[in-house]
């Protein structure tokens, strides 16, 4: 029994560093396929010569795995001649044993031309340039905290608390401290000059916080890590710029974005998001594709009429985190009283974990909606009563509870006077 094919005319590339293998498949009338291999460097050249040779026996589509970055310079020569289609490599796994790079390219070609392979979302050039800039723009993010840290070790280890009195160490007052002390090392001196007039602890406590001993060793570091404490502070704000630039782009967008709950505060937020998911919606049939594309929601795992495993995807490596920390900031706020409830009660259930997961699956729904519809985030639908399909019997306290909930404020009317 064999398979029903789509393609009559296709190629499957297997991708590497150095060559990239590729395997035509040419099916005619009669139902037999023929298949034609070659072997091509990554270089431009090599591209070049591949894309002469898909045009030269007629092949308009390619398909091969997102294999780190090498599939990026294939894909931007090829797409100006063919529809390239780019796979998930767990769709396109071989079976162990007999395994070359000519036949990987074959197994490509033959999933291809049965339709077998789901297709990746590719973003348009100017969303994947922004989308590089944001994830690059957290790679300093994450330095830049590990090398707080390391700053933040040498003044525990020379006992100076700088951290009991303020709440930035590497705010203005404390900076000046410091670069005060690694100047002037083994010096008494007084704080209160350096210390701004809203800082909230008293200047005795700031004094003693400052008693104590800087060695040449921790000094050396932490003049090091200051130094590299504003390297990258400057390189994180140049990327900065260069984001907005990109981001000038989708204005409208980006305001509407701005109206869901969380995104208010820090228009970065609202940017990030737009560079994962594009700002075309149609990309996702529904909101529930999006979601699932996302990594927000339980997986499919069931054999023999059992449930093995709910576990949500690896996918949305860098969506999801930065949907975690606004669900944990919303669920706080009494603003967004939707998601808060939503959050309550999942949580009494479920846990913490699947609650903010759930919260999560909220905000990109909402923002689904919102960049699908081109308006503004609205509560109504999360708000608006609905009729149960049954009858439900609760108690007059659980009703006034629900009503509470709800929104609704009790107060008492006033008796009317007799005469």
């Amino acid at each position: 029994m064999g398979f029903k094919i789509f393609r009559k005319n296709c190629c499957g590339l297997d991708v590497h560093k150095t060559w990239i293998y590729a395997c035509i498949g040419i099916t005619d009338t009669n139902g037999r396929t023929e298949y034609k291999q070659a072997r091509f460097s990554s270089f431009s050249k090599g591209l070049r010569e591949l894309a002469d040779w898909l045009a030269k026996y007629s092949c308009t589509e390619a398909c091969m795995e997102s294999s780190g970055k090498y599939w990026i310079p294939v894909f931007n020569i090829l797409e100006k001649s063919c529809w390239v289609t780019l796979a998930h490599p767990k769709y396109t796994k071989p079976q162990k044993g007999n395994k070359t790079d000519k036949k990987d390219a074959k197994w490509i070609c033959d999933l291809f031309m049965c339709d077998m392979i789901k297709p990746s979302f590719i973003p348009p050039p100017d969303i994947h340039q922004l989308r590089d800039l944001m994830r690059y723009r957290q790679k300093l993010t994450n330095m830049l905290t590990g090398e707080k840290n390391r700053a933040s070790n040498c003044l525990t280890v020379s006992n100076l608390k700088l951290d009991d009195v303020f709440s930035d160490v590497f705010g203005k007052s404390s900076r000046s401290i410091i670069s005060y002390i690694l100047e002037h090392p083994g010096e008494t001196f007084d704080v209160a000059p350096f210390v701004d007039a809203r800082c909230k602890h008293p200047i005795e406590e700031i004094q003693a916080a400052v008693d104590g001993a800087v060695s040449r060793e921790q000094a050396a570091k932490l003049k090091e890590c200051l130094q590299h404490i504003d390297e990258i502070s400057a390189h994180k704000k140049s990327i900065e710029s260069e984001i907005l630039r990109l981001a000038e782009s989708y204005p409208h967008q980006l305001e509407l974005m701005r109206t869901a709950p969380g995104f208010a505060s820090d228009h970065l937020t609202a940017i990030a998001i737009l560079s994962e998911i594009g700002a075309e919606m149609s990309v996702f049939p529904t909101a529930k594709h999006q979601v699932s594309w996302a990594g927000c929601c339980p997986r499919n795992d069931q054999s023999g009429g059992k449930v093995k495993s709910t576990r949500i995807s690896r996918a949305g490596v860098y969506l999801k985190p930065l949907l975690v920390q606004v669900a944990n900031a919303v669920i706080k706020s009494d603003k967004y009283p939707e998601c808060k409830e939503r959050y309550r009660r999942i949580k009494a259930r479920r846990g913490h974990k699947k609650a903010i997961i759930a919260v999560c699956r909220m905000l990109l729904t909402a923002i689904w909606n919102i960049l699908s519809k081109l308006e503004p985030y609205s509560a109504r639908g999360y708000l608006d009563d609905k009729l149960t399909e049954h009858s439900v019997v609760i108690s007059k306290s659980q009703g006034l509870e629900l009503l509470r909930k709800r929104g609704y404020i009790f107060k008492d009317e006033a008796s009317p006077v007799s005469t």
